[in-house]
């Protein structure tokens, strides 16, 4: 696939990025290079090889589920202007 000057201009602007006019061609022929290797990568048949999470077979630690802090609701709505049933009232703002 190869990228023309307008197509890198317009990555360019999408993705908010400067791009000096002198270097938007260097620009395209390296995008087109990548997005070539890309396209090799997708010609590869994969279908022999099993999905997977991650390279190592290795199980993740999980910590304990235990409650470490102390539950502090009253104080922290005791200073809410507006409460009603534990729960913080706001103003509506969609019509």
């Amino acid at each position: 696939m190869s990228l023309s000057a307008a197509e890198v201009n317009k990555i360019a602007w999408l993705a908010r990025l400067a791009i000096d006019d002198d270097k938007v061609e260097a620009y395209a022929r390296d995008l087109s290079q990548i997005l070539g290797f890309v396209e090799q990568l997708g010609s590869v048949d994969t279908s022999r090889v099993a999905p997977m999470a991650h390279p190592l077979d290795e199980a993740q630690r999980l910590r304990p589920d235990d409650v470490t802090e102390t539950d502090q609701r009253a104080l922290f709505q005791a200073h809410a202007p507006l409460v009603e049933a534990g729960l913080y009232l706001v103003p509506k703002v969609i019509e």
